[in-house]
């Protein structure tokens, strides 16, 4: 089971840095997240009634960013990965979560002059990709 998790976790990542990495300016700028992959708090699509816990919730201090996102963590259902994107695409942290983890909360310290447009995503093992805009 292990490594069918393993495996399912490096796929996960390959894909949230494929969608995010190559095209998140492009689509931030547009508006047109692709629908049934991202889903936000304005396009929450076929988990309207999920947002709440499955959105990333962002806090800034100073430039330590912290992203919670308030959702339950059990072998069945939980929170895989929190990524922090630059608006380039550039992956600025990143923390995988199991199951046995009592919470889904990750925190990265940003190097200076790194601000601007960011994003916080938030993967669901049964809810998809979801990602918070911010600014910094």
């Amino acid at each position: 089971m292990t490594d069918r998790r393993d495996f399912i976790k490096s796929g996960l990542t390959l894909a949230s840095g494929m969608v995010l990495g190559q095209s998140t300016t492009a689509l931030a700028t547009s508006g047109a997240w692709p629908s049934n992959i991202v889903y936000t708090a304005e396009n929450p699509g076929q988990w309207a009634k999920k947002v709440g816990g499955h959105l990333p919730k962002v806090s800034i201090q100073g430039n330590k960013i912290t992203i919670t996102t308030n959702h339950g963590m059990s072998e069945k259902h939980y929170i895989v990965r929190h990524t922090l994107v630059s608006e380039d695409g550039t992956v600025l942290g990143a923390k995988t979560f199991s199951p046995s983890d009592e919470e889904a909360v990750s925190s990265f310290e940003l190097a200076e002059g790194k601000g601007g447009k960011l994003y916080a995503t938030s993967f669901c093992n049964k809810h998809d990709l979801w990602v918070t805009e911010f600014t910094k």
